[in-house]
Formats: C-alpha cells, sequence, structure tokens
C-alpha cells in the first residue's frame, strides 16, 4: 500500500542497503558528520543514519520533491541525527555547504562524503564536480564514498551492465557507466587516493578515496 505522505521508495534501496553498510562499517573515521550527496529518496539516509549513531547525515538532493521525500522518512523513523536535507548541486564552484550558513558543521565536520548511484546518471561534469567538492571539503584521512556500475580497464564486466550503458546513453547522451581508470584519474587530481574497490550484489562496486595530506 502506498504511504500516504511525501515518502517516494526506490526498489534498489533494500538490495543494497545492508552490503554499503557493512563496507561504510570498514572504512568510516570515528565520527563527524557524513555529507550525503544525490541523496534520493532519502530511504539510504535514514538506514544508515540509524546504524551508525556516532555519525551525524547531512543528505543533500537537487530535486525539491526527493528532499520533501527525505524529510518524511526523517520523520517517519524519528532519526534525531539526520540534519534536514539541502539542496546541493556538485556542479557548483562552490558548495551550500561551504558556505557561512554551515558554520555550525565546524563543530562536527564532514569526515566522510557518500555519493550512491549518481556518477553514470548524470553528466560527466558531475563526477568532475564531486571530486572537486570532495577535494576541498575533506581533511587528511577524509573518506569519499562511491557505489554503481563500472568498466574496469575501459571494459564492461558484464553483459548486463553493457545493456545498462545502452539504457542510460538512450536516455540521455551525457550518462553511461563510466570508466574505473577515469574516475580513479579525475579524484587524484584532487588529492584523493584509491583505497580500496569492494565486489558488490548486482554487479556494482564500492570504491573508497581517501584525502591524501
Amino acid at each position: 500500500m502506498a504511504p500516504q505522505d511525501a515518502r517516494q521508495y526506490a526498489p534498489a534501496t533494500e538490495r543494497n542497503r545492508e552490503p554499503i553498510l557493512e563496507v561504510l562499517l570498514q572504512v568510516l573515521p570515528e565520527n563527524g558528520t557524513i555529507l550525503e550527496i544525490a541523496s534520493g529518496t532519502g530511504e539510504h539516509a535514514v538506514f544508515f543514519a540509524s546504524r551508525l549513531r556516532d555519525y551525524l547525515w547531512l543528505p543533500t538532493e537537487v530535486n525539491p520533491q526527493l528532499r520533501a521525500s527525505i524529510i518524511a522518512w526523517t520523520e517517519h523513523n524519528v532519526c534525531d541525527n539526520v540534519y534536514a536535507p539541502q539542496y546541493l548541486d556538485v556542479r557548483e564552484p562552490v558548495w551550500t555547504v561551504e558556505n557561512d550558513a554551515f558554520d555550525w558543521l565546524s563543530n562536527e565536520p564532514i569526515v566522510a562524503i557518500v555519493n550512491i548511484n549518481m556518477i553514470h546518471i548524470s553528466p560527466w561534469s558531475a563526477c568532475l564536480g564531486l571530486m572537486a567538492g570532495a577535494g576541498r571539503i575533506l581533511k587528511a584521512g577524509g573518506i569519499l564514498y562511491l557505489y554503481g556500475p563500472f568498466k574496469q580497464s575501459g571494459e564492461h564486466t558484464v553483459p548486463s551492465n553493457v545493456a545498462f550503458d545502452e539504457y542510460l546513453r538512450a536516455e540521455n547522451p551525457e550518462w553511461g557507466v563510466r570508466n574505473l581508470d577515469d574516475v580513479v584519474a579525475v579524484a587524484k587530481a584532487q588529492n584523493l587516493t584509491l583505497k580500496q574497490i569492494y565486489q558488490m550484489p548486482a554487479n556494482n562496486l564500492s570504491v573508497v578515496f581517501q584525502r591524501s595530506t
């Protein structure tokens, strides 16, 4: 039965949230604020925040309807360690969370950035903006976590990702499954070093970068 409020549902969330949490528990710094980029419906935010009680979760989303969904999920799950969702477009040269209105983040600084299923359904400029912002915001030792499908050595790893890539490019020529080598190169230019790659369900990867000194 559909909810009678602003909550929206993403079917993939229930399938991937437990495996993603397992990786986050291994790679996150001890405490602080986790900035989630492109939070979508908010289901990930409330699931992770309720299980990562030593952290504050800051969801962001461009789409106002999805920001309403994040609020509704937070209220439904009574998550007191989730901030109100903020507008954030990674392609902007200065992110909203970098301006003076977010001075309160100095008390609980951003120690990690989490980005799930975004860079393949957005222009390449979004990946560039994500890396640039992570390079500006994260301090030495900070973590950038990516989840999604990737090519490796320029090749798709399974036939289903070939079909998915073709579907994405038919929807928008600027979208598509990214080559991991290209993503790593862009990250390196922003002082983000590849730390670990984890094989995940449904032919996805968890890719973890760490901010260098």
